[in-house]
């Protein structure tokens, strides 16, 4: 299988990755929730490497218009986490699953509001397709955002939630990057050797409401 050389180190370091390296927040022993599954997809655009980012339905009951990463339950039918991120990517943005590797699996990691344990299943866009909001009960947009955008400090800021929360996001793409998916994008960048240094004291306040 052959992929990109900046995508390298992030595919070798995947190897020996602990859930704690990703996210503070790791599946409980007595886990009984939800399982889940979501497709990390790098790909190589007009402007270079691009992330794979969609917009949520802005009507949902939960993460409403939040931005995040194609992907949602394991259904008994999937081939496990990478089938599921597949099928859900697949669906939500109408991309060909046959033009995507999967390089890797990282740890399940937790998200506590909904009691989901989410596999995130790293990609690399071998034969891009076109990709749209498939399925708009549950997608607003979707967008390839290089991943310089990610990468620019000028595009960087630490998001406070009405409820204390504080966390990395990226302004990018007409969206606010923030929450599960805005701390993995930030621990991934750290990981591969990509950030760089950024002003975290500038906070950016999410409205009340938002989740």
């Amino acid at each position: 299988m052959s992929i990109p050389a900046w995508l390298a180190p992030l595919v070798a370091l995947s190897e020996d990755l602990e859930p704690e390296q990703l996210s503070r927040f790791v599946p409980p022993d007595d886990h009984d929730g939800r399982e889940g599954a979501v497709l990390i997809l790098f790909g190589e655009g007009e402007h270079g490497p691009d992330l794979l980012i969609i917009e949520r339905a802005h009507d949902m009951r939960s993460h409403a218009g939040q931005p995040a990463f194609p992907g949602g339950a394991i259904d008994p039918g999937d081939d496990g986490p990478t089938g599921a991120a597949l099928r859900e990517a697949a669906e939500e943005t109408g991309l060909d699953p046959t033009g995507v590797d999967v390089l890797a699996t990282f740890p399940a990691l937790w998200l506590p509001p909904s009691n989901f344990a989410v596999t995130p299943v790293l990609g690399w866009w071998r034969e891009s397709s076109p990709v749209r909001a498939a399925d708009p009960r549950e997608v607003a947009s979707v967008a390839r955002v290089p991943v310089a955008d990610f990468v620019n400090p000028a595009n960087r800021v630490t998001v406070r939630h009405p409820s204390g929360f504080l966390g990395p996001g990226f302004h990018v793409a007409g969206l606010m990057v923030w929450g599960f998916t805005g701390g993995l994008i930030a621990r991934i960048l750290d990981l591969a050797g990509w950030e760089q240094p950024w002003d975290r004291d500038r906070i950016f306040d999410l409205e009340v409401g938002l989740d």
